[in-house]
């Protein structure tokens, strides 16, 4: 007899007779002859009587066509035959439209749902074939009941689920000294350990290019001016032994001399060893600068993920006073200023300044003269972003002056503004550490459902109860996938969980990441705070005393709860200001569908992007920064600081350092600066010229506007999606 069913997505549920007797009367109605309820009955009592105790799906329609067919009723057999194949096209209808979008190349939210893929080229169009059918897999066989619930009614949105199956974590700050000291085995390839700036440069990116393979985030480096700096004075010595030989005498106690500065100086009138050290300065600026250019031309041409993306890669670096690491420091600079090709603005990797008071920011700090470079060079390209090191929340009481490997107790960032610090199981450090994946709650739907309680106090009652039953949900999910991921096998990583990821190189390679997995964190984010504000009280917190203090109030309430799920799962969880680009037009979608336009709320095709003041809103820097500032504290995960400003920045980078100081002041953990700057797509040009429609280099008129998407630089609007462009075209300078 039969006692268990198995459904189509792999779920085994009890066994219900009833549910064949409906599905032959339904049948029967579409025949002439009508419903017979005794043949129905008595054809699924004897099904129900099989020898099996388990029995799938369509192993009982299978039966019942069966005995249909060796009844009377043999017309019925045939509309049950029917209605079956007609509820397998419905099933897979939406997956065929889907798939037909990515082989027609269409331009749609499903095909620009990541601005940095190209689903255009063969490699994206498969990524992204695999992608949409992955993720129905995920919901069919790997989500609880209450989860996809929860997913598919529009209240929480699990990030990169198509990697769901693949057990990746999401990203990582690489302790690039362990790969430029002993070398690296990727794959079918291995390298020595480096010896000149050269190789340390392009082990950085095969790092970055590697790991981006086995994860379905960033990547980053966190210390990029400390891990390369020895490379410098390596290279400096293997100056001087080249001199050697053209000299035909020693140098060697030159080989640890002090060098105060690497700047290039003409060498009239410099005289033995004065003139050998200016010699080998001077060359090894040289090479230090074509590292640069190599690398950073690498980061935006060396394709990941099967010739799909370019790397998303992020530096982190302004706090190493060395003479060697303001070499590093100085020339990526250069060369970022100088741009790539024919002048172009590189995309990646997305640079972030390190500021620090006593280091970094200050007229009397020892940086401070890279500091202003690194601002004017921002004024022009964009980068680097600027992470406040200050910050109250972003302090460590072991960071010490004197200490060569300070960098260690610095936080570092993603520039897409992910943020890995604090640890209940091993070192305060973002070393070496990421996030494991991340579920965003959409809070505008929530509010939404409350607003017609009449009520004030009872409407925000009713909204935090609810955000709590999500935010519950989200924990959830979160520890579901955890202890799924957690099965992997370390030889499944086989760079990142060879020494890369923190206590990874203690494993064998049949043994599970379970071990090391919980140095990473599971973030909750959440998006809308704007229109949530709206929703419930009428007003977002950029325009509202009431609406800001009712928005700190629910913001460190979201925090604390999540906070709180650190202990009771016994995980890193941490709260995230969601970076929000596919996500901002799907939950509008969901809930103007069922809730219809509702002013300031579902009237646009895109929610605000975490506690941002809308972009739409005009405000000073200065009013954004008050509003703003406040909720970094609590965002523990992740968290970004925008402002637009208007004409061509590239000779005002005093307006960058502006923007720097509001951060000091608002305690504003990281932010960046977004202005004008159009590219010729035909030959790379660039200006920042307003309405520029015709290249003035090659006639084209093929004109783009370089933009910022959500921390990222993208190289051409078209392949934002419809959400994203509809934001872009809201957006309003701050002044």
């Amino acid at each position: 007899m039969i006692k268990r069913v198995v459904k189509r997505d792999g779920r085994v549920v009890d066994f219900n007779i009833q549910k064949i007797v409906d599905a032959i009367l339904k049948a029967m109605a579409a025949s002439e002859q009508g419903e017979d309820i005794i043949l129905a009955a008595q054809i699924a009592d004897k099904i129900s009587k099989a020898e099996k105790e388990e029995m799938s799906v369509e192993e009982i329609q299978d039966c019942v066509e069966m005995e249909l067919m060796n009844s009377p009723r043999k017309e019925t057999a045939k509309k049950y035959i029917a209605y079956r194949n007609q509820r397998s096209l419905a099933r897979n209808a939406k997956s065929n439209e889907i798939f037909q979008e990515i082989i027609d190349a269409q331009a749609t939210d499903v095909t620009r749902e990541n601005a940095n893929m190209n689903t255009d080229t063969p490699a994206g169009m498969m990524m992204k074939f695999a992608s949409e059918s992955t993720k129905a897999y995920v919901d069919a066989c790997l989500l609880s009941e209450d989860v996809k619930a929860a997913v598919q009614d529009g209240y929480i949105h699990i990030h990169d689920k198509d990697y769901y199956p693949t057990k990746s974590l999401t990203c990582i700050q690489h302790p690039l000294d362990k790969i430029l000291q002993n070398g690296l085995k990727a794959g079918h390839g291995e390298s020595r350990p480096a010896k000149r700036i050269e190789t340390a440069a392009v082990l950085a990116c095969i790092s970055m290019e590697t790991v981006q393979n086995e994860m379905h985030g960033g990547q980053a480096i966190p210390a990029f001016d400390y891990y390369l700096a020895p490379y410098v004075r390596y290279t400096f010595k293997e100056e001087l032994q080249k001199l050697e030989s053209y000299d035909n005498r020693s140098y060697s106690h030159l080989y640890d001399v002090p060098v105060r500065d690497y700047l290039r100086r003409d060498l009239t009138g410099l005289l033995g060893d004065e003139r050998a050290v200016q010699q080998a300065v001077n060359q090894t600026v040289g090479r230090v600068h074509q590292s640069m250019e190599a690398f950073v031309h690498n980061m935006n041409t060396i394709h990941s993920r099967g010739g799909n993306q370019v790397v998303f890669s992020s530096i982190n670096y302004g706090t190493d006073t060395s003479a060697e690491g303001r070499c590093i420091i100085r020339e990526i600079l250069n060369t970022t200023y100088e741009g790539v090709g024919n002048g172009s603005t590189a995309i990646f990797p997305i640079q972030i300044w390190k500021k620090k008071r006593g280091v970094s920011y200050l007229p009397t700090d020892p940086n401070y003269d890279l500091y202003k470079f690194a601002c004017k060079v921002s004024a022009r390209r964009f980068f680097p972003n600027f992470l406040n090191l200050d910050a109250s929340y972003n302090q460590d009481d072991a960071w010490k002056e004197d200490d060569p490997r300070r960098f260690e107790h610095e936080v570092a960032t993603m520039g897409c503004r992910t943020r890995v610090y604090g640890n209940m199981f091993g070192p305060k450090t973002s070393i070496g550490r990421g996030n494991l994946s991340f579920t965003t709650v959409n809070i505008v739907r929530i509010a939404i459902e409350c607003r017609h309680i009449q009520n004030k106090e009872e409407r925000i009652a009713a909204f935090m109860e609810k955000v709590d039953w999500a935010l519950d949900i989200a924990a959830k999910q979160l520890n579901e996938r955890y202890n799924f991921q957690r099965t992997a096998l370390k030889k499944q990583f086989p760079l990142l969980m060879s020494g890369l990821w923190l206590g990874s190189d203690e494993l064998e390679d049949c043994d599970t990441i379970d071990k090391v997995m919980n140095q990473g964190t599971l973030a909750i984010g959440f998006i809308g705070l704007a229109e949530t504000l709206i929703a419930l009280i009428g007003k977002h917190h950029g325009e509202s005393d009431e609406a800001q203090e009712l928005g700190l109030r629910i913001i460190a309430h979201m925090a604390e709860r999540v906070n709180g799920f650190s202990e009771s799962y016994q995980h890193n969880f941490s709260f995230f200001a969601t970076p929000a680009e596919g996500l901002a037009g799907r939950f509008t979608k969901m809930d103007r569908k069922k809730y219809g336009i509702i002013p300031g709320v579902t009237d646009k095709d895109y929610y605000t992007n975490s506690t941002h003041v809308p972009v739409y809103y005009k405000c000073t820097p200065q009013h954004k920064a008050e509003i703003e500032g406040p909720y970094h504290k609590y965002e523990n995960a992740g968290h970004i600081f925008y402002v637009e400003i208007d004409g061509d920045a590239t000779h005002n980078p005093e307006a960058i350092m502006s923007i720097v100081d509001l951060m000091d002041k608002y305690d504003i953990g990281y932010g960046s600066v977004n202005h004008n700057r159009n590219r010729c797509l035909d030959c790379g040009y660039e200006d920042a010229t307003e309405g520029l429609e015709e290249c003035p280099h090659c006639h084209g008129h093929n004109i783009d506007t370089l933009q910022r998407i959500t921390g990222y630089l993208v190289g051409t609007t078209n392949r934002w999606n419809s959400g994203k462009l509809a934001e872009l075209k809201d957006r309003v300078i701050h002044k």
